[in-house]
Formats: C-alpha cells, sequence, structure tokens
C-alpha cells in the first residue's frame, strides 16, 4: 500500500502487551507517554545526556516508523506496535517516569531521524550491547561514546551512518501552530507572538496564576513575559521568559487540553440534564444515557490523567469504551473487568466530581474551536502547582 503524505506526531499510539500474535491486551496512550515510558524502561536515567538524547531519538524514530507505515495495522493487527523487545520496544503499563527523561521527551518527541533523500522515519533499531547485539545503536556502547564526548547527533551518526538528517518539529496530528523554529522572546512581534499570547491566555483560565495578556497584540512585551515566566514555573521549565522549543509544545498542549475540556464541559450540559445515579452495571453492547455518562466523565479524566485513553461520546458501550473503562479500573486499584459495576461507577464519578469542582467550573466556551478533536494527554494534571 503506498504510504501517506509528510510524516506526523500522533496524539495516541496502541501497544500491544506482549508478542504479536499472543492474546495479550492492547493500551492506548499518549504518544509523549510512550515514548517516556519506553525510555524509562530502556535506559538509565544517570547516563551522560548526550547519551539519553540519542537513544530517545532512536526510540522516537523506530515508533514514528510504526505507525507511519502502518507496519501491523496493514497486516490485520489492531495496534500500532508491541511492547514486546523481540519485536519492539519495551513498554512497562504504570511504571513510573524518570524526572530528566520526562523533561527531554517534552522537548524532543516531535524530532526523529531519517535518510537524507526520505521522508519516512528511520526504523532506528537497537540493542542494549552487552548481551544482545544488532545492526544498531549499542545502548551501552553510546554512552562509552557520550563518555568520550561525542553529542546525541555524533552518536546517531556512529551507528546509523553520516547519510542521516534529524527531523525537528515535525507536526502533531490535531495541532494547528508548529513551534516556529527559533524561540520567541521580549521585543519580538508578529503572528508568533500572537499565538504564544492566545494560548497563554486560553490556558490562564484554568491556572489563574498566569497573568492575563491584554491587548493580544502580537507585541511581546513585559506583560508577555511574566506571563510566559509565570507558566514555565509552574510547569517546571526553565523560567527565563522565553519561548523556546519545549515551553512552546508544553503550552501548545495544555491549550489544546483547555480546549478540550470546553468542549467536553459544554457537551456535558447537555447530556447530564438528569439526576445522575447509579442504576445497574453497565457493559459491552449496551447503549444509552447512562453508557454516555460514563463516556464523558471518563473523557474528562482522561485529560488529566494520561494512562486513561480518551473516548468519543456515543452512548454506545463499544471496545473503546471497554478498554478506557479496564484502564481506569487498573489506574484506580479496582477488579479490572471492563464492567462498570457499583464500585466502578462511584470511583469515576468521584474521580470526575473533583475535577469538576476545581477546572470545569472556569471554564469558557470558545467560539472558534477548529481542529483541535484529541488532546495529546501529559502533563496537566489536578492541583499542579509551582513544585
Amino acid at each position: 500500500m503506498p504510504l501517506p503524505g509528510a510524516p506526523f506526531v500522533p496524539d495516541f499510539i496502541t501497544v500491544h502487551l506482549g508478542p504479536p500474535d499472543s492474546d495479550a491486551e492492547n493500551v492506548t496512550v499518549s504518544f509523549p507517554y510512550y515514548i517516556k515510558n519506553v525510555a524509562s524502561s530502556e535506559i538509565y536515567p544517570t547516563w551522560e545526556e548526550s547519551a539519553i538524547y540519542a537513544n530517545i531519538y532512536a526510540q522516537i524514530s523506530y515508533a514514528l516508523n510504526r505507525v507511519y507505515t502502518e507496519f501491523y495495522r496493514s497486516r490485520g493487527y489492531n495496534f500500532d506496535i508491541t511492547s514486546s523487545t523481540a519485536y519492539d520496544q519495551k513498554f512497562i503499563r504504570g511504571r513510573n517516569i524518570y524526572e530528566n527523561i520526562d523533561r527531554i521527551v517534552d522537548d524532543i518527541f516531535t524530532s526523529y531521524i531519517r535518510r537524507q533523500g526520505f521522508i519516512e522515519p528511520l526504523a532506528a533499531k537497537y540493542c542494549n550491547g552487552t548481551t544482545v547485539t544488532c545492526e544498531g545503536l549499542s545502548q551501552w556502547g553510546s554512552q562509552e561514546l557520550a563518555k568520550d564526548g561525542l553529542n546525541s547527533f555524533e552518536i546517531l551518526q556512529n551507528y546509523y551512518g553520516n547519510d542521516i538528517e534529524l527531523v525537528q518539529n515535525a507536526p502533531i496530528s490535531g495541532i494547528l501552530n508548529l513551534y516556529p523554529g527559533n524561540p520567541v522572546r521580549l521585543g519580538d512581534t508578529g503572528e508568533d507572538v500572537y499565538v504564544v499570547q492566545q494560548y497563554l491566555n486560553e490556558i490562564s483560565t484554568n491556572y489563574p496564576a498566569i497573568p492575563k495578556i491584554s491587548p493580544i497584540d502580537g507585541i511581546f512585551g513585559e506583560a508577555t513575559e511574566n506571563a510566559v515566566t509565570s507558566f514555565q514555573r509552574i510547569f517546571n521549565l526553565t523560567p527565563d521568559g522565553i519561548v523556546g522549543e519545549a515551553t512552546w509544545n508544553k503550552m501548545t498542549l495544555l491549550y489544546v487540553a483547555v480546549r478540550r475540556l470546553a468542549e467536553l464541559n459544554s457537551e456535558g450540559q447537555q447530556i447530564l440534564g438528569a439526576s445522575i445515579e447509579y442504576i445497574s452495571p453497565s457493559s459491552l453492547g449496551d447503549e444509552g444515557a447512562k453508557v454516555s455518562y460514563i463516556q464523558y466523565f471518563l473523557g474528562v479524566i482522561s485529560q488529566f490523567d494520561p494512562r486513561i485513553p480518551y473516548i468519543e461520546v456515543t452512548g454506545v458501550f463499544d471496545e473503546a469504551t471497554q478498554n478506557a473503562v479496564q484502564e481506569f479500573q487498573r489506574a484506580y486499584s479496582l477488579d479490572v473487568t471492563g464492567v462498570v459495576d457499583r464500585a466502578t461507577w462511584d470511583v469515576i464519578y468521584n474521580t470526575y466530581e473533583t475535577i469538576a469542582a476545581v477546572v470545569l467550573s472556569n471554564i469558557t466556551y470558545p467560539s472558534d474551536i477548529v481542529g483541535l478533536t484529541q488532546f495529546p494527554g501529559n502533563n496537566l494534571s489536578v492541583g499542579d502547582n509551582d513544585n
């Protein structure tokens, strides 16, 4: 089958938790979270930073190659990649993410390796280089090269050849404004500044510690710099008042999250017109209002918990809804049945109510929501603060 156009970073990636033909479960997670999980599972956070960057570039490229070429889906599978290291990369459901890896992935998850003259991301094979060797990057070898002073791209060239290049700022599915390629800072003017101001004002709806910028005029003055610095402090970025790639990407993800919440809250006002109370268990194949409630609640929760995949409100309890219920049950230490019984309903509703009390009451409803249909799913959580 022909390849699609230029690659983009997907909002979500579906991982099969075992070899391709096993009866293991699938789990759908945000793409940045997937890379953070893989990196935290594959390499050590104490390695030299250039080695960590090189490995993460390889992991991003490998995953994007699987998605872009539809490697598994073109073969009839209903997932994008497996968690089996015999076939793909290690992914461990529920594992902790190392702090420096979390930061690095946020900075570079829109970058990947490709061969010069080619479009598709490189299927960047790698192995640990000790117990297993391969034609690709040696993880422990990359650490030794980093100790010898090589930067991340030189490490990649050492293993993949001099005909590779690093694509940066790849488009993210559903996101309209890409990082302009250069930092946006005090004294700048133009469309990029306007985007920054628009994003920050929208985000400040839910994070009032970020001061509103008025007017939105495309001029990067002191008010914009103060808002950027406040945003960076809240989300653990270097508070320099300059919108580099890491700040731009985080700002974009939060902007999409706030807009998604506005859409969900507006939708919720329409579907939650009656008293909400548990009636009977809901499971695969059910239809009706109670299913819409469950989907709406889980949709809101998914904006704050990357373990929960986003689902549309359709009123039909399909496999996507069952998967979201199972992931919720797993995340909140409930019996993983895929059935919304009384215990699961109570935890879903109470979790939603906590979010609604803190966040949804502050949301305004923009009239120009265009093209932003899914939240990528990382780094927006209830109770976020300067820490």
